[in-house]
């Protein structure tokens, strides 16, 4: 089945430090999908995987089924031969999407297909889908459709979530890499558009410019006050005379305008002006990067900008940001790692003890260091 999706494939670039793998498919996958994680973060977490998928297979044709809102996350990755986006609706219609998706799937021929998702809906799509090979952990009751198939390891339940993609396509033979393998490809027809929508938004060109993630999906447990913020925007003027851009998701741009509105000196507001891959290259125009633990936290840090990640219940050990510049400000208190969205003592003290300007000497400190 042809689709507008189909790219050229370009190799990846060759890495020393990447190690490929000597891995024994009899016979070798001509044809391989790989069903994507459902979360942005956990999507960048998962490149170092689908990369050593790609280093050790370099002549399959490779295809992600990924999920429509996430499926410019990968505008710029040439070395993906095709990108599959799907929805499924309620009700009825999810019925007849779920039919859509399998019969897609079925019409590719594909030989080999990997699972990052521990769902037992996406083990199903692919065996109903008549992939025989069929890869990933044991869980969620689908071990039975799994012909590649193994359990987690506690290394890759306890330490970075990087790992554990990477130790699921180990453990089943599939392919081999390093947790460093994770560089985010920028689509540059984006990364043009983004520097227009600067130029006609900037009040002082040429200064520093700072992007802020304000919001996190998980909840307020994740969630740095609005007014601190504002405060940190503030700092940001007073300091280098900076600007400051918020991003986000579309539903996040009420709280975007919220931490806009606390702040003295302003922002612009991105969030809900831009998809997945217009975020990308807006963060790599960005002088640095400021936010909660989220999916925008872990783009950037994955970009190789300067990053300061605020952590409050979630575990920086498990879920911190990638990156040669990244730069954790965790207040751990005896309730830390909670893990929940919402705080039971009703204080949130792991996010209102962090001050603004310890996040704004960090962030100094990382550019001084440059």
């Amino acid at each position: 089945m042809e689709s507008e999706n189909i790219r050229r494939n370009e190799e990846l670039d060759p890495d020393a430090s990447a190690s490929v793998p000597v891995v024994v498919l009899d016979p070798p996958p001509a044809r391989i999908l790989v069903k994507e994680v459902n979360w942005l973060g956990d999507l960048v977490m998962s490149i170092p995987a689908l990369r050593a998928i790609r280093r050790t297979w370099p002549h399959a044709y490779l295809a992600v089924l990924v999920k429509n809102e996430l499926a410019s996350f990968f505008d710029g990755a040439g070395w993906i031969d095709e990108v599959i986006p799907y929805s499924v609706g309620r009700g009825l219609s999810g019925f007849f999407d779920r039919r859509r998706i399998v019969g897609d799937i079925r019409s590719r021929r594909f030989d080999l297909g990997v699972l990052f998702p521990n769902s037992f809906e996406s083990a199903l799509w692919i065996t109903m889908a008549g992939i025989r090979r069929r890869a990933g952990f044991i869980a969620d009751a689908r071990g039975a459709m799994l012909t590649l198939k193994a359990s987690p390891p506690p290394a890759a339940m306890t330490g970075h979530q990087v790992n554990y993609w990477l130790a699921m396509v180990r453990a089943t033979g599939v392919a081999d890499g390093r947790a460093d393998d994770f560089a985010l490809d920028v689509h540059e027809p984006s990364r043009e558009r983004m520097r227009e929508w600067l130029a006609a938004n900037r009040k002082r060109p040429g200064r520093p410019i700072f992007a802020i993630a304000p919001a996190a999906a998980f909840g307020p447990a994740k969630e740095w006050p609005a007014e601190k913020y504002g405060a940190l925007i503030d700092l940001f003027a007073h300091r280098e005379d900076a600007e400051v851009v918020l991003v986000g998701a579309p539903s996040e741009r009420a709280k975007c305008e919220e931490v806009a509105a606390a702040s003295k000196a302003g922002a612009m507001i991105a969030a809900g002006h831009t998809n997945i891959g217009q975020l990308i290259a807006l963060l790599s125009l960005c002088d640095g990067f400021i936010g909660n633990d989220s999916g925008c936290m872990h783009l950037a840090g994955a970009l190789g900008i300067p990053t300061v990640a605020i952590f409050g219940s979630t575990n920086p050990v498990r879920t911190g940001p990638m990156g040669p510049k990244t730069r954790v400000i965790y207040h751990q208190l005896e309730c830390s790692p909670c893990l929940a969205r919402t705080c039971r003592f009703g204080h949130y003290h792991c996010l209102t003890q962090i001050e603004p300007v310890e996040l704004a000497d960090a962030m100094a400190a990382m550019r001084a260091a440059r």
